[in-house]
């Protein structure tokens, strides 16, 4: 057990921190504070101890120093069972701090509140806070720190039922939830600098990561596994209706949304099991998701449906004929919202960000460690395409081309599609041989309805035999988009003007495992 003599109180988010310094008062408490923190408690009526009264010296460098003082971090660090600790204390009247009530300068709601300058994000970065929190956080024995003011309550309920004192789990609670808040506020200041130095050859050398649990989920991918969501999912999407996501709920919006992301015009993409089953473009959002629709109807029962306009009444009536998981739109007007909410299950999601200007890392957890690399943001323009074979593609088949290259960016290699202008018409994904995926593709456009003839085909990486290339031009297509790079390159381009039928080089890839 502590008993609580004094407490040093300076926080920037001061939700409840009137009443907690008031109930300490009442305790008979000493109340220690600086700059605006000791002017909202004196304007309430509470005596306040200024941090100049003891350390001698007035707060300095418009504020940057106030706290960083020996009559401060003696108070802090002494421990009251050392001998040596309690006479230092005495030789030098310096009288312990027991309670550290500490929240820091809002650096991360700075940087997230648009764009913000690097001068003006750097005078949010606590010096003072953090080494106070550090300091009593590491005496936890000895004492109470304090960085979340959820916790205010349960505090001066401990302290009333203890004589003035905060038990030994609690010290230690505290000081482990401390470190946790330092932590991450450091970690968001590197990445904010990495942010900053996007443009560096290498990545950076240690890769600093803290996520908050912004929920707990049911289960993971199954049942039997535990499972919750960290990060900052509220600061992109805002969920309108519906029973709680699942793990696999956001795996699949989220793939959803970077799908229709790849595109200016209006786009729908339906998703299943992370993969998609169909994606469209056209002028008007009701014939788009028509369109994808027909490329895979029994895959997009219970699928995400991902628009990239606000969703209209139109295209609202055409998904609402048959079961959908997740809606994923920009914005629903009242009318679109109100008819959509009638099935009480069904999830309805807000997109507030554009996920094409997130600049984060793409991170994956293996058994060994951690696998980082930057985001696949490649854009192909017809400009950049090489063409090798005796055929050019015509204006269709290179935007058709274009189309289903951006569509085959987020398929599960190995990937196949089939498209025609702005429609896919058969997806083959995830498949060990590119072969396989290609006749699953056809087989998908066949199930379909659709005849490949006059179609175009994507690949994401190359073919590095000419029996892929032959099994697309037997199904139909006229001019294939593909990486190019196979030692047999040769051979598969004198494949395509054997059936006459286009070829583009991309240069790039685009795998996704």
């Amino acid at each position: 057990m502590v008993t609580i003599r004094r407490a040093l109180i300076s926080v920037s988010y001061k939700k409840g921190i009137v009443e907690f310094a008031e109930t300490l008062h009442k305790r008979g408490i000493e109340i220690i504070s600086t700059g605006g923190t000791a002017k909202t408690l004196t304007d309430s009526g509470i005596p306040v101890t200024l941090v100049s009264e003891l350390t001698g010296y007035p707060e300095i460098l418009d504020g940057r120093v106030k706290t960083l003082h020996p009559m401060i971090h003696g108070a802090l660090l002494a421990r009251t069972d050392v001998s040596s600790d309690t006479e230092t204390l005495l030789s030098h009247d310096i009288q312990p701090i027991e309670m550290v009530v500490v929240n820091l300068y809002p650096f991360e709601e700075t940087i997230n509140n648009g764009t913000v300058s690097i001068d003006t994000a750097v005078e949010q970065i606590d010096i003072g806070g953090p080494t106070m929190i550090r300091a009593a956080a590491k005496n936890f024995k000895h004492r109470a720190v304090i960085v979340n003011p959820d916790r205010y309550a349960d505090i001066i309920t401990e302290l009333e039922s203890n004589s003035g004192a905060v038990g030994d789990d609690t010290l230690f609670n505290l000081a482990q939830e401390a470190f946790h808040y330092t932590a991450h506020y450091d970690t968001v200041i590197a990445r904010y600098f990495d942010s900053l130095a996007h443009d560096t050859p290498d990545l950076p050398q240690t890769l600093s990561l803290s996520l908050t649990k912004e929920m707990s989920l049911r289960y993971g991918e199954n049942p039997h596994q535990k499972a919750a969501l960290y990060g900052r999912f509220s600061r992109y999407f805002q969920q309108l209706h519906g029973k709680e996501l699942s793990y696999n709920n956001i795996l699949d919006l989220t793939a959803a949304v970077q799908v229709v992301s790849e595109f200016d015009r209006p786009t729908v993409a339906i998703i299943k099991h992370n993969n998609p089953c169909g994606v469209a473009s056209n002028d008007s959002l009701a014939a788009a998701y028509c369109k994808a629709f027909e490329c895979d109807r029994t895959s997009a029962f219970g699928g995400i449906v991902a628009v990239n306009r606000p969703l209209d009444m139109p295209t609202t009536k055409a998904i609402n004929e048959i079961f959908t998981e997740v809606i994923v739109a920009p914005s629903y007007d009242n009318e679109v919202l109100a008819f959509l909410q009638k099935k009480k299950d069904r999830r309805l999601i807000r997109q507030h960000v554009d996920l094409r200007y997130n600049r984060d890392f793409d991170v994956r957890s293996v058994y060994v460690g951690m696998l980082v690399q930057d985001k696949d943001t490649a854009r192909m323009t017809k400009d950049r395409l090489n063409v090798v074979t005796e055929r050019k593609p015509d204006d269709n088949e290179f935007e058709s081309l274009l189309f289903a290259w951006r569509v085959a960016k987020h398929v599960k290699s190995n990937a196949i599609i089939f498209a025609r202008e702005d429609q896919t018409l058969g997806i083959g994904a995830g498949q060990m041989s590119r072969v396989d995926s290609s006749k699953i593709a056809v087989k998908k456009a066949h199930d379909a309805g659709f005849e490949l003839t006059n179609s175009v085909a994507a690949s994401d990486g190359f073919f590095p035999f000419a029996d892929g290339v032959i099994e697309l031009a037997r199904a139909g297509a006229t001019a294939i988009i593909q990486p190019g790079g196979s030692m047999r390159d040769n051979e598969v381009i004198n494949a395509a003007n054997e059936h006459n039928i286009s070829m583009v080089f991309t240069g790039i890839r685009h795998f996704r495992h």
